[in-house]
């Protein structure tokens, strides 16, 4: 279901409700890009994702009692449309399927009155981290609480000839161990609320039947591509075909206050996955960084501890460099260069800490707590959940739940 719902063909199986849920994904998702990507890859990157589609589909082959909701086959591309292991890792700065079936859903787009702001979240997963300064056997230990429904995502134990040994939760379609550790060191993601998405007010316009719109006081072509939609009414498939608008910021996704909204994200990236899978071999402090230098992890916080008593946290990772002239929690003109981002900021550029002088750390989802120094954590309540305990040590692993 998680790749029916990646691949923008959920109502192929739910039916018209979802019409516009697939609308969004195949806007900002594009396959042909992941098919690209993946005949390009790395040999020893292609290896994996030919071995996970191997297996799933050697599965299916060995058990033709399981029949599959939509999908009879696994394509080793399909990886490459999911690269961030988050429950639902995809940001549309705010922008809601409503917005989006509204422009796209009827002849003249309706007018928003206000933008959205984001729900609140009232709960969230938590990871704390110790230093050997302060635990009783003077090794690291590093807690692991994730939030998740029940069936979404499992620990397992996945362990290789090739020298792989780890430990953690995964999620279903995904090769990787998403929250977990290995004999050296161990990781906790916690979901981010750094802004890793903007939307931008486009000037849409039609010149001679051509749809244009306006950037640094020209008018430059607006790209209309159709996306073929399949949706199951009456038992019956059905299609149909949006024209889907993109300027250079990406596709454009609402109509709000006059002005149309485009949206610029980094929804799918190919080191995003490798970045995932590095983590699993990470060895050691340096391996776990080098990782973090692919700043391909869209969506998430890290609570990190190892072996060698090192605890750290890092907020965010793949954030956009931009001009600090502008209120970036709104939409931003898109007609000027000034409001282009320019790049993305280094690790070192963005809110970490490593080994504080207090000895512990602790994050609950966006929200980073132990600055340096500190003695007492904030009080906050943590919901009786299952709460699993890992302590590092370089000739041992323990789990107690």
């Amino acid at each position: 279901m998680n790749y029916i719902e990646k691949l923008g063909r959920m109502a192929e199986v739910k039916g018209k409700s979802s019409l516009y849920d697939d609308l969004l994904i195949r806007m900002m998702i594009d396959s042909t890009d992941a098919i690209r990507e993946y005949k390009s890859a790395a040999p020893w990157f292609k290896k994996l994702m030919d071995a996970f589609a191997d297996g799933i589909n050697y599965y299916l082959y060995k058990h033709p009692g399981t029949k599959p909701a939509l999908l009879q086959h696994f394509q080793p591309w399909y990886t490459l449309l999911w690269t961030d292991g988050s429950i639902g890792a995809i940001n549309t700065a705010d922008i809601k399927v409503q917005e989006l079936a509204s422009l796209y859903g009827n002849e003249k787009a309706v007018a928003m009155e206000t933008f959205h702001a984001p729900d609140e979240e009232l709960n969230g997963s938590n990871g704390f981290a110790f230093a050997p300064s302060i635990t009783k056997d003077h090794h690291a230990i590093l807690y692991i609480n994730p939030h998740v429904t029940m069936y979404f995502r499992p620990e397992v134990h996945m362990v290789s000839e090739e020298g792989l040994n780890v430990y953690g939760a995964v999620t279903w379609g995904q090769f990787f161990i998403y929250q977990g550790f290995n004999q050296y060191c161990g990781w906790m993601h916690t979901s981010s609320k750094v802004d890793a998405a903007d939307s931008y007010q486009e000037k849409i316009s039609s010149q001679n039947g051509t749809l244009t719109y306006l950037y640094e006081g020209k008018q430059k072509p607006v790209t209309v591509k159709k996306i073929n939609l399949q949706f199951l009414e009456d038992g019956i498939l059905k299609q149909t075909t949006i024209n889907a608008m993109y300027t250079h910021h990406g596709p454009v996704m609402a109509y709000c206050n006059g002005d149309y909204l485009s949206l610029r994200a980094d929804n799918r990236i190919m080191n995003g996955l490798i970045q995932c899978w590095q983590r699993n071999k990470a060895r050691n402090l340096a391996d776990y960084q080098k990782s973090l230098d692919l700043l391909g992890n869209i969506s998430n916080n890290t609570v990190y501890a190892d072996a060698a008593g090192n605890i750290a946290y890092w907020h965010g990772n793949r954030i956009p460099v931009r001009n600090t002239s502008y209120n970036w929690n709104r939409p931003v003109d898109g007609t000027i260069a000034a409001t282009e981002w320019r790049g993305y900021h280094p690790v070192n550029q963005t809110v970490h800490i490593l080994n504080p002088a207090n000895g512990w750390l602790q994050n609950c989802n966006s929200t980073p707590y132990s600055v340096a120094g500190s003695n007492s954590p904030k009080k906050q309540h943590i919901p009786p959940t299952w709460l699993p305990m890992l302590k590092i040590s370089a000739a041992s692993m323990l789990c107690v739940c």
